[in-house]
């Protein structure tokens, strides 16, 4: 057990056996560390990522699209196992420098179009296909500033609780609190403002939603962490509502199968190339065929 009165030293070094479970995927440098190209699919978007819930908000956002007839959101989905260090071959790189899933290549432009970080894709896919954010200038105010929030709040929740609470190699109880009150507040924040509405950011559903469902409705629904009984979830009635409902749409119940890789073989898509890969390139699929 380390000692928890540890005081810092004047110079930090990277100790690469510490970390826990993503030791082996962590370093304190950017950039390449293999040569590998990205495959390119048949369409022009291109989504190279993981179903991690930054993950599934682009694959929500892009199944979503289909269901409302935009054909050109059509897309390819390449799996990058980060636990293998696929994000940082120097394709993915040049796709995304930050070396984080998910990352969207656009080949639909004169050059092709590189976005990262999951909220700017969603953003740019919004405005690409005019769908899912109002054009009215306070509605989409108010959507982007869910949206906002969603990115600045969340590292609260993943790399905070998720980290003390699931993934670090000892429990201590003063991080583990500290961002368990944390992340409750942030529950209480969207109940409240799920009271008066049907929606994150009003009536209708949008890439706010998009954006926070993943994590906080994989929270509410106890997958995330396994921490509803810890954190109660089950108090925020109206984060239920919402989390459920979404939960039912036929897109997001596609969405979370690509790039899936983990839990019931039937749920895993590793690759999407098309509609039809939903009913017969699932994972279970693939292992019946390579038995017979």
């Amino acid at each position: 057990m380390a000692d928890p009165t540890y005081t810092p030293p004047k110079i930090w070094t990277w100790d690469s056996e510490s970390g826990g479970k993503f030791a082996n995927i962590n370093r304190p440098i950017a950039g390449a560390t293999s040569e590998k190209a990205l495959p390119v699919g048949k369409h022009p978007l291109q989504l190279y990522s993981l179903a991690t819930p930054n993950g599934v908000k682009v694959t929500m956002m892009l199944e979503e699209l289909l269901a409302k007839g935009k054909q050109g959101a059509e897309y390819d989905a390449y799996l990058v196992n980060i636990m293998e260090g696929d994000q940082f071959t120097s394709g993915f790189v040049s796709a995304n420098p930050n070396s984080k899933i998910p990352a969207l290549v656009d080949h639909s432009t004169e050059t092709p179009t590189r976005v990262f970080e999951s909220g700017s894709i969603l953003l740019y896919l919004a405005d690409k296909f005019d769908a899912f954010l109002s054009r009215d200038p306070v509605q989409r105010a108010e959507t982007m500033s869910w949206l906002f929030w969603q990115m600045g709040s969340t590292p609260m929740l993943g790399g905070g609780f998720g980290h003390f609470y699931a993934y670090a190699p000892e429990k201590y109880q003063y991080p583990i609190d500290r961002y368990a009150m944390e992340v409750k507040r942030q529950l209480d924040v969207l109940d409240r403002q799920l009271a008066d509405n049907e929606f994150i950011s009003g009536s209708e559903y949008t890439i706010a939603d998009m954006a926070i469902w993943p994590w906080y409705g994989g929270l509410a629904l106890g997958k995330l962490y396994e921490a509803g009984e810890f954190l109660q979830v089950g108090e925020y009635k109206n984060v239920q509502r919402w989390t459920k409902q979404i939960d039912a749409r036929a897109p997001v119940k596609r969405a979370k199968m690509v790039n899936r890789t983990w839990g019931d073989p039937s749920g895993q898509l590793h690759e999407r190339h098309d509609a039809s890969d939903f009913d017969t390139n699932t994972q279970d699929k693939k292992e019946d065929a390579s038995q017979s």
